[in-house]
């Protein structure tokens, strides 16, 4: 049960490095997919097409900071974790990840629910 809740937090970062790449692409599509609950709502839409219009930037995208949304639930628990991730030389792009998880109990499922458009370097998530 806890190598099962341990791969979660692997998958919730793999999933945000995939997110980010999009964004330095300028894929908003991309984005979207990779967040349903966002798609779904007219007001998240036009704000991450938005922003994301903005992140597009050249150069292999990297992590540089990830805090997951929680550390491990043991059954649903929804969080935000926060992303500082840059592609190339450009600076770094920090940002908020709404996430559902679902622990070892539930199923160990991650799903991200929205990315907020960036933020301070040194400001917290909510």
């Amino acid at each position: 049960m806890l190598a099962r809740a341990l791969a979660a937090t692997g998958t919730e970062r793999s999933r945000v490095l995939e997110v980010a790449e999009a964004q330095a692409r300028g894929d908003s599509r991309a984005v979207l997919s990779a967040t349903p609950a966002c798609a779904r709502q007219p007001a998240c839409v036009t704000a991450t097409t938005t922003f994301v219009d903005e992140l597009k930037r050249g150069g292999r995208v990297e992590i540089l900071q990830y805090e997951p949304s929680v550390q491990l639930p043991l059954t649903r628990v929804t969080g935000t974790g926060r992303v500082a991730w840059r592609a190339g030389t450009s600076l770094p792009v920090v940002q908020c990840v709404r996430v559902r998880r679902d622990g070892p109990l539930s199923g160990a499922k991650v799903e991200l629910l929205s990315i907020s458009a960036p933020i301070g370097n040194d400001a917290a998530c909510p």
